[in-house]
């Protein structure tokens, strides 16, 4: 099987899913406003006290993006398994953890790109200088692909299941929270002094990792869960 073969199976996934979110637009919107609206209330609760909201501003970020990445999981296959084309994925010649790596990017263009573009002007409201911006918005490019890979392993294993939102947030979580700690600390590291590259070294890392596995497992979760 040549190699033009599988990068244009790959494209055209990509595609595909890339037109049904602009078709679904109401769902791409929903995770960005949730992202919005959890940023905008903690400046309003916590008070105006700028050495305080500088100080949570990056845990906070970081925070609503992991919840907004958990929020749009159960739309990456289910839809598929909904409607017969995930089986028929099953069925193809063409490598499994190929159409899955697709898909997973085109989630992540549509649920994790509009995060990282939006990031610097909800930052803004934490009073972050514009260097500590920089370094969030390099966070969340690294970040938020790993997000994106390790939830497609639990939205494949929970696949069909009764409740599987609640399954899923339960199986993705606690790896989700390194990815949550380095991506916050970096920015903290930043504004203390202390630099940010070894944070965002292990970010790059994760992410190198997950390219390299996830698509692996997830592929081995989806035909667990069509058996």
């Amino acid at each position: 099987m040549s190699s033009p073969t599988l990068l244009t199976m790959f494209r055209c996934v990509l595609r595909r899913d890339l037109v049904l979110a602009l078709r679904r637009r109401s769902d791409v919107l929903s995770t960005l406003f949730f992202f919005i609206i959890v940023i905008s209330l903690f400046p309003l609760g916590v008070g105006p006290e700028m050495s305080l909201l500088r100080a949570m501003g990056p845990g906070v970020v970081w925070v609503a993006a992991l919840l907004a990445s958990m929020l749009s999981l159960g739309r990456l296959f289910s839809n598929d398994y909904r409607d017969g084309t995930l089986e028929q994925m099953l069925l193809t010649p063409q490598p499994l953890p190929l159409l899955v790596f697709g898909k997973v990017i085109a989630h992540w263009l549509v649920s994790g790109v509009p995060l990282v573009l939006i990031a610097p002007l909800l930052g803004m409201q934490f009073g972050l200088p514009a260097d500590a911006l920089l370094v969030l918005v390099g966070s969340l490019l690294l970040g938020t692909p790993v997000l994106s890979m390790i939830g497609a392993v639990g939205a494949a294993l929970t696949l069909g299941l009764r409740g599987g939102g609640v399954l899923v947030s339960l199986l993705v979580l606690p790896l989700y929270i390194p990815v949550l700690i380095f991506g916050a600390g970096a920015v903290e590291a930043h504004i203390s002094g202390l630099g940010a590259q070894a944070h965002l070294s292990l970010l790059g890392a994760f992410l190198v990792l997950s390219l390299l596995f996830a698509p692996w497992a997830t592929a081995a979760a989806l035909r667990i869960s069509m058996e």
